[in-house]
């Protein structure tokens, strides 16, 4: 048994869901049954966990704890070929932030409160006792490592974990950019009829109850999104009475849960093209 292997053991008993990592620190890549994500994929789901192949695939939901699966047979040519141990925070109910230079880590220590740190090699990681949205870039040399993410393995640091301050949690939410969508054309009522929203009313209440559903997202955001967009342009898409300034009102619900601007277009334009407008 490698020594990686004995590691990965090791944290997976502890409770921390463990995978080997080849070089440059990158995951394995996925299995041939599981190429392009033929299987369906796992990198929108919330919880690590092999998918049901031999391999270790899909990157961070590879991560498990199940002694069994990570020293399978299946998995004993990654172990072999492996350079590095990973981990992943947010199924350990852990979030990391990544330092890495010492501009980050001098912002940290005076802006963050103390907790387990963890030396890299060009900076630190600090660990919080909670889980969040992972996100990269977040300022300068600082990323954010938790759900939906994996961690290298370095040891356990030093000084004790404490709870996942609200300073963190902030760091991935971004103001909402102003946005101007696309123009959206439909079609008029058939024979001139009239709109059947009848009035103002009740196209606000539809508007207010899109934004509530984005807002209350907890998990699966992107499909929230797509799914309220397209309720809304099947419900009020095709009378002329939906407008620029209520699209924009739904787009800025939208990045205010961490869409882009990119991603709010696709999901609109892929909700016009569903019903056919």
């Amino acid at each position: 048994m490698s020594e990686r292997l004995r590691t990965a053991l090791s944290l997976a008993a502890s409770g921390v869901p463990a995978l080997p990592l080849r070089a440059g620190k990158l995951p394995f890549g996925n299995c041939p049954v599981c190429a392009k994500n033929a299987c369906g994929g796992r990198p929108n789901m919330l919880k690590a966990g092999p998918c049901h192949c031999p391999a270790p695939c899909h990157a961070w939901a590879a991560a498990t704890t199940d002694p069994n699966v990570l020293a399978s047979p299946s998995w004993a040519q990654a172990w072999r070929k492996a350079v590095a141990v990973a981990y992943h925070p947010g199924g350990a109910g852990v979030t990391v932030v990544d330092l890495d230079d010492t501009e980050a880590i001098a912002w940290a220590r005076e802006t963050l409160p103390a907790t387990q740190t963890v030396p890299t090699t060009r900076g630190e990681h600090w660990l919080y006792r909670g889980a969040m949205q992972s996100a990269n870039g977040v300022r300068d040399g600082v990323d954010i490592k938790s759900t939906m993410a994996y961690a290298r393995w370095l040891g356990p640091g030093t000084g004790a974990m404490t709870a996942l301050p609200d300073v963190v949690r902030a760091l991935t939410v971004k103001e909402p950019t102003a946005v101007r969508p696309a123009a959206v054309t439909v079609p008029a009522l058939a024979q001139g009829g009239r709109c059947p929203h009848r009035t103002p009313t009740y196209l606000e209440r539809g508007i207010a109850m899109a934004e509530q559903r984005i807002t209350a997202a907890s998990s699966a955001v992107h499909a929230t999104v797509y799914r309220t967009f397209l309720a809304v342009l099947s419900t009020h898409g095709r009378c002329g009475c939906l407008t620029e300034a209520h699209t924009v009102r739904l787009f800025a619900a939208a990045q205010a849960k961490g869409e882009s601007a990119r991603h709010c277009t696709d999901a609109w334009t892929n909700a016009l093209n569903t019903l056919g407008m």
